[in-house]
């Protein structure tokens, strides 16, 4: 299960403050107007992230996870994978998004990733020189797949308990079976306690990554459960800090 609607993200390693947090419309290469949320940081580090959310879409906590990064130094936009299903209007917790999941598409979502990324490195979102992505849970799996798409010049791509092999209802490829494909490092994050990925999954798209001898770090946090990194969940504190500050190494910003 992902998050709860009033779940919000752990705190980072606090580096300054965000210099300006807004609403902002992305333009995707066929045209379409694609809601998102981006923050700056007032101290830059030339690193920018691209977040992907999980099946529920744009909700506060990936607004307040970009603020986030922005307060750790790293210029963050989130972006809303139904705009083109559902409008770019904000939305409340009672919202139904499964039918909504079920419409995308792997080339939109990619052409989203896309104006996300355009986006970063434009002046008004930080003219980032280190481009990375995150994702959770379906999101995990889509930033994934940006690894294999060097048109995007990633210099990495983070996931957080995403789906890492076989079939997908939405026709999403499988990470694992894009490892040859991968041009940038990966470093995917996962709970010990999830019951939808279990170690043999895990398991299966290390050895892809192997096989295809690509940059890759493994994370397991023992005891873990999907959806662990959230301030509400005290239990799992630790994780989460660990996993902020593995993110933050991983696109080298200093603490």
């Amino acid at each position: 299960m992902c998050f709860d609607i009033d779940s919000r993200p752990p705190l980072p390693p606090i580096h300054g403050s965000a210099l300006d947090a807004r609403d902002v419309t992305l333009t995707a290469a066929d045209g379409t107007n694609v809601a998102a949320y981006a923050a700056r940081a007032a101290k830059p580090s030339g690193a920018g992230i691209v977040i992907c959310p999980d099946v529920r879409g744009l909700v506060p906590y990936y607004e307040e996870l970009a603020l986030r990064f922005a307060e750790a130094g790293v210029d963050a936009v989130a972006f809303d994978y139904f705009s083109r299903t559902a409008g770019t209007g904000k939305r409340d917790g009672d919202f139904d998004y499964q039918p909504q999941v079920a419409l995308t598409r792997p080339d939109s979502l990619n052409q989203d990733v896309a104006a996300a990324a355009a986006y970063l490195r434009t002046p008004e979102g930080g003219a980032v020189e280190r481009l990375f992505t995150v994702g959770f849970c379906f999101g995990g799996r889509i930033s994934f797949v940006q690894a294999a798409r060097p048109e995007l010049d990633l210099a990495g791509v983070i996931g957080f308990y995403g789906w890492p092999v076989g079939e997908h209802r939405t026709g999403l490829p499988s990470p694992a079976d894009l490892a040859p494909q991968f041009t940038c490092s990966v470093l995917a994050l996962f709970g010990g306690a999830d019951q939808g990925i279990p170690a043999e999954t895990r398991e299966a798209f290390d050895a892809a990554m192997d096989a295809a001898g690509k940059t890759h770090v493994t994370v397991v946090y023992e005891g873990a459960t999907h959806s662990f990194f959230d301030r509400r969940s005290e239990e799992f504190a630790d994780a989460s800090a660990d996993a902020w500050r593995r993110m933050l190494d991983f696109m080298a910003v200093s603490a």
